[in-house]
């Protein structure tokens, strides 16, 4: 069966730039096809449209791509590659990449935590990951429990 909603990304200009970037950032990532503004990608088994829109189209945090990870490993790749050549960090794990699509980079343990049984631990959790950039697996376990990283 085909994919039934895709995402298209319209960039001020050059669209096939990121899609290239993006192809390179994740493991399974790959161009797939090219029509002149327009060029098709995949990242995450997920196929991506994107095209250029001129320069009256922009992103916000409206809208962001949700990385899920692992492991903090993984974090730490997604979360530094995707800040590559000009990204910009934002708070609780989100970033913009330096063509302005915004990121979120999760670890499964952030949902796990959050949704912890006991509302102490699962608030402690929230609290350590307010006060974060990247998500740091250890420093949310370690405030989860009670405990200092």
């Amino acid at each position: 069966m085909s994919q039934k909603v895709t995402p298209f990304l319209m960039f001020a200009q050059g669209a096939r730039e990121p899609a290239e970037f993006y192809a390179e950032v994740f493991p399974d990532g790959r161009v797939l096809d090219s029509n002149g503004p327009g060029v098709a990608f995949e990242v995450g088994g997920q196929r991506f449209e994107a095209f250029d829109g001129g320069p009256h189209f922009t992103f916000s945090e409206g809208m962001s791509l949700m990385v899920s990870c692992r492991t903090q490993a993984e974090v730490d790749h997604y979360w530094e590659r995707l800040r590559e050549g000009g990204g910009e960090e934002g708070a609780c794990g989100w970033l913009k990449d330096r063509f302005g699509v915004s990121w979120q980079v999760v670890p499964e343990a952030l949902p796990r935590l959050l949704a912890d049984p006991d509302p102490e631990r699962a608030q402690r959790a929230l609290q350590a990951m307010l006060k974060m950039r990247k998500i740091d697996v250890a420093a949310l376990e370690a405030a989860a429990d009670g405990r200092a990283a």
